[in-house]
């Protein structure tokens, strides 16, 4: 049963963290931002590993480091960048352009994982792409500052298919909770120089400020990421990830309802387009 309904929770769950982010970014820089939540995950786990009880065997030696890498590439480099780029750009195009996570993890995961898809989830992947190249051209040509936003965001996309890849390959007979942790604690420490070298840091610790990383550390890194982790150690890399093209819609519908943000008749299209991609994924059965 929580196998069934965690694309669902997983969709929710990631979705909400674009809108506290762009709340949070009102009060705190960035890079203090993920570097805190970071911080806050490595120990809410670390406390959970030693008050259950559990062994570290499973993370010892090279199987913790590979955790570590994983964690590091879609914990760290995944979540900075977007959360720089999320200060110019509204919270729906940077969740859409997280929608070619799914397109770039079944293409490379084709060749490195061995991962066959059909004809229905290539379709589904093509529909994804479109969909994000209406919204994210039409940014591009509007401004300078919104095409940089972009690039940044891009580069999460990429640093988390690589981290996604990299799980799938080396990571998938660790158990959750332990190699949870060990990417937690293999990424906090980079969160913690990239805050302190690439960064003036800034930070006003209102209620929103704490309320969002709150949110964003118990909900979206522990919860979301949790329920990512156990989808890819059940499935393919391909599969799991394509949960991401449902994600711009929900978020631009949560950014409508709370932050007041709109979108053009262009960006409604390519969410839509790539709602369906998700769907043609998800229906197509994997070989």
């Amino acid at each position: 049963m929580l196998y069934r309904v965690a694309p669902f929770l997983f969709v929710l769950l990631w979705s909400s963290s674009f809108i506290a982010v762009k709340a949070g970014l009102r009060f705190l820089s960035p890079l203090l931002f993920v570097a805190v939540r970071l911080a806050l995950c490595a120990l809410v786990l670390t406390v959970l590993m030693v008050m259950l009880r559990r062994s570290w065997r499973p993370i010892a030696g090279w199987r913790g480091v590979h955790c570590a890498v994983a964690g590091i590439l879609m914990n760290g480099v995944g979540l900075m960048a977007p959360h720089v780029g999320i200060q110019v750009l509204p919270a729906a195009h940077v969740a859409l352009l997280q929608a070619l996570t799914p397109l770039l993890t079944a293409g490379i995961g084709t060749f490195l994982l061995r991962e066959h898809l059909r004809g229905l989830q290539v379709l589904g992947l093509l529909f994804g792409l479109a969909g994000v190249g209406l919204v994210v051209g039409e940014a591009a040509l509007t401004s300078a500052t919104r095409l940089e936003g972009l690039m940044l965001a891009g580069l999460g996309v990429a640093s988390f298919v690589a981290g996604t890849l990299y799980f799938g390959r080396f990571c998938r007979g660790v158990p959750l909770l332990e190699g949870a942790t060990a990417q937690f604690l293999g990424a906090a420490p980079v969160g913690a120089v990239c805050a302190w070298l690439l960064e003036t840091s800034r930070h006003d610790w209102t209620a929103v400020a704490m309320a969002a990383v709150g949110w964003n550390t118990v909900m979206v890194s522990l919860g979301g990421m949790g329920l990512y982790s156990a989808m890819l150690a059940r499935g393919t890399a391909a599969r799991t990830s394509a949960n991401f093209y449902m994600v711009p819609g929900t978020a631009a519908l949560l950014a409508w309802l709370i932050l007041g943000e709109r979108l053009d008749p262009l960006a409604l299209a390519g969410l839509a387009l790539a709602s369906a991609g998700c769907f043609l994924v998800n229906t197509g059965r994997a070989a």
